[in-house]
């Protein structure tokens, strides 16, 4: 076997695993040590027979993460491009999937698995906790507070 087809055989045994990026996959053939021009080949190779298309990788991975691991937006933009997947593609992808995502309803699931058999936030050190924990999520910061208090979380007296 060439090191030409060695490159090409490892790209298909990953794809066979998971749906990836062009970039993820140059990265962990590189990371094997292929050479850059075996690299370059297989992914060819891979782009033109249709095993390797971005913009179904990305569905892919905005699917699970909306829906599987309960992300918000922005974390599920910034997976896409950590992928690999462009900025632009990321946006429209996550904008497009969202679409059938009831955030809302995310929120309170994950405030609920937080909480446990609770249903009200203690204080307002809990506050900031969840408060922190849902924006690391990515989820809306508007969306986020009006979870909390609708939960009797803490009042900034501004607000009032």
């Amino acid at each position: 076997m060439t090191k030409l087809d060695s490159a090409y055989a490892a790209a298909l045994a990953m794809l066979a695993q998971r749906d990836l990026s062009e970039r993820q996959i140059r990265q962990r053939l590189a990371r094997r040590r292929h050479p850059p021009v075996a690299i370059d080949a297989a992914v060819s190779r891979l782009i033109d027979q249709g095993a390797i298309n971005d913009q179904r990788t990305a569905e892919t991975i905005a699917r699970r993460e909306l829906l599987v691991k309960r992300r918000g937006m922005r974390r599920v933009q910034a997976a896409l491009v950590k992928a690999g997947i462009s900025p632009a593609v990321a946006r429209q992808v996550t904008h497009d999937a969202s679409r059938s995502v009831d955030h809302d309803a995310q929120i309170e699931a994950s405030l609920s698995k937080r909480l446990g058999q609770r249903r009200s936030i203690v204080d307002e050190a809990e506050f900031r906790r969840l408060f922190r924990y849902l924006i690391g999520q990515g989820f809306e910061q508007d969306r986020v507070l009006r979870a909390l208090r609708s939960r009797g979380g803490w009042r900034d007296p501004v607000d009032e």
